[in-house]
């Protein structure tokens, strides 16, 4: 280990490796030259582009803008670039309602009532969190279709009680991405396949695809995503936004299709740390919430720590001083030389600014956790358990009016009814294994023991404290792979599965680009660490400004890449690749 000092200043079987292999920034010269033959980026509504929370607010305290007339101006980028143009397809729907809350919130800043930093700010949210309005909450699948649930989401009731406007729900990879082995991020029943707004034939990772390609092509100022392992972090990597992913339990999931209650959680994506610093903390959960005793607990015993401003952690300078690790067995093994190159930059950024960095800060248990062993025991389980709850609370969907039962089986038995919309593509897998009761309740309190221990504990805080270190980075994924629907997912890898099984937070931050996609830089630490994260993540971005806008082009350029070979890394077995169950 070396430190590098800061400067002064039927019963279906369970295929174990298919599971393994589940799928869950800048422009070169090159890729800039192209964009003049995609389409234009001055669509309607100019002026709203890369406007942070901040600048919006003092716009409409100012009388030059209101929330009415940006709830129009988002209206209109949605028509010209996700429902034309480019045709992102990531915004399902547009809030009916969403002008008449706005006009209701622009009364009440002229009263001299303003609710807080987020009051008139149009903010859309995955289609897996309910909304009891006339929009539709379906996780992407037409057997939920029909009568809205019977109450918001707790995090939709907070950003409505914030002054946000609903501005829309967004598509996302069906289910959460957890349906198939076979499955391509970002495509849905209701909607089909997004498009990544950097590169359109591109994919934009999921499952809160959507929630990332929305603020990133500027169709609104912020969205909601959800993350049961890698789901808000692989979109913000491959879509150039900040994403937060929130230790679980500070965010509420009442009201949210479900996954896994041991790893779901609930967190924002935005173009600016600052602008996800402010969303996450409208959404916290300071006071427990009788719908989620998650947010009575604490994945592994770290102290509760919840704030609700987020952006008084907000520090240009926040890498002053700091100790950051980076892991390199396990992770490094299996990034490419492109990414490298760009993760390299950004390290040598940080050092500037002032950090020390400690590398290798490795993680004891990396091993353990690549092999997924206990995370496959605890998704199939909780997931038929968790989502047939969920299913209880809904009524008059298609699943129900057309006879099926308000379970996981009567949703496999719909799907396979509606065959050609439904399973057209890819099929369902993990809704068989799932519902096959392939584990019990004690295999499964084992595994989550187990899993909890090596993220945690005996990982990412062992980690943590042997160089006494503030936080962890690593390359957050893969630059985004070919949208494939025949044959599914391209993934090379991943760095989200020790938070995602310790329950541990992670930021994602756009730090380059490799051959014109974006990548990003992930800062975890251990829980209810998100305070020191916000930090360093300002920090972080503020010396390196790596975001830039999409440039909507058709495709990558094939010929003369403009991108240089990153430094030489060790090489690895022939084959080796890191399996993970992320991007759900």
């Amino acid at each position: 280990m070396t430190e590098t000092p800061s400067p002064s200043n039927s019963k279906p079987t369970l295929d174990r490796r298919k599971f393994l292999g589940l799928t869950a920034a800048a422009a070169t010269p090159t890729v800039a030259s192209l964009a003049r033959g995609s389409v234009a980026r001055a669509a309607p509504a100019a002026g709203i582009e890369e406007a942070t929370i901040a600048q919006l607010q003092a716009a409409m305290a100012a009388g030059s803008e209101s929330a009415l007339s940006l709830v129009h101006k988002y209206e209109a980028r949605i028509a010209a670039l996700d429902r034309n143009g480019p045709k992102l397809n990531s915004i399902l729907e547009v809030n009916p309602d969403a002008e008449r809350i706005a006009m209701q919130l622009d009364a009440e800043r002229k009263a001299g009532n303003v609710r807080g930093p987020l009051h008139g700010i149009p903010i859309v949210l995955k289609d897996n969190i309910d909304t009891a309005d006339r929009m539709q909450t379906a996780a992407g699948s037409l057997a939920l279709v029909g009568a809205a649930p019977a109450r918001d989401a707790t995090v939709a009731n907070k950003l409505r009680d914030a002054g946000a406007v609903l501005l829309g729900k967004t598509n996302l990879s069906e289910w959460a991405n957890f349906r198939s082995f076979f499955s391509s991020s970002g495509w849905s029943g209701r909607a089909g396949q997004c498009r990544n707004p950097y590169v359109l034939d591109r994919n934009p990772c999921g499952s809160s695809s959507g929630s990332a390609i929305a603020p990133s092509a500027n169709l609104t100022a912020a969205s909601i995503g959800t993350e049961t392992d890698g789901s808000i972090v692989c979109p913000a990597n491959a879509n150039a936004v900040v994403g937060i992913k929130p230790t679980v339990g500070l965010t509420s999931r009442a009201g949210v299709i479900p996954i896994s209650h041991s790893q779901d959680t609930v967190g924002p994506h935005a173009r600016t740390v600052a602008d996800a610093a402010a969303v996450l903390g409208a959404i916290t959960s300071t006071t427990p919430d009788p719908r989620d005793p998650a947010t009575t607990t604490s994945p592994t015993g770290v102290p509760r720590q919840v704030f609700t401003d987020y952006t008084k952690f907000l520090d240009p300078n926040g890498l002053k001083g700091a100790r950051i690790g980076i892991p390199r067995a396990g992770i490094f093994d299996f990034t490419t030389e492109e990414v490298n190159r760009a993760f390299d930059a950004a390290v040598d950024a940080m050092k500037a600014a002032g950090a020390t960095i400690v590398d290798p800060a490795d993680i004891p248990t990396i091993d353990q956790i690549n092999a997924a062993t206990d995370e496959l025991i605890v998704l199939l389980f909780e997931f038929k358990q968790d989502l047939n709850a969920y299913l209880a609370t809904r009524k008059n969907v298609a699943l129900d009016n057309e006879g099926f039962p308000l379970t996981l089986t009567g949703l496999r038995n719909f799907n396979l009814a509606h065959a050609d919309q439904e399973l057209k593509w890819f099929l369902q897998e993990l809704f068989d294994l799932a519902d096959a009761d392939l584990f019990t309740q004690a295999q499964h309190d084992a595994a989550l023991a187990d899993e909890r221990q090596i993220g945690g504990p005996a990982g990412i805080d062992a980690a943590l404290h042997k160089d006494n270190l503030d936080a962890l980075i690593s390359p957050t994924d893969s630059p985004a792979w070919t949208t494939d629907l025949v044959n599914g997912d391209h993934f090379i890898f991943g760095t989200s599965s020790p938070a995602a099984i310790a329950g541990y937070p992670i930021i994602n931050v756009p730090m380059g680009d490799a051959f014109g996609l974006p990548v990003g830089i992930s800062f975890y630490g251990t829980g209810f660490s998100e305070a020191k994260l916000i930090k360093l993540a300002s920090g972080f971005e503020a010396v390196t400004k790596a975001r830039k806008q999409p440039t909507f082009i058709p495709t990558l350029p094939l010929e003369n890449p403009t991108q240089k070979p990153g430094r030489s890394r060790k090489p690895t077995l022939p084959g080796a690749r890191r399996f993970a169950p992320h991007r759900l």
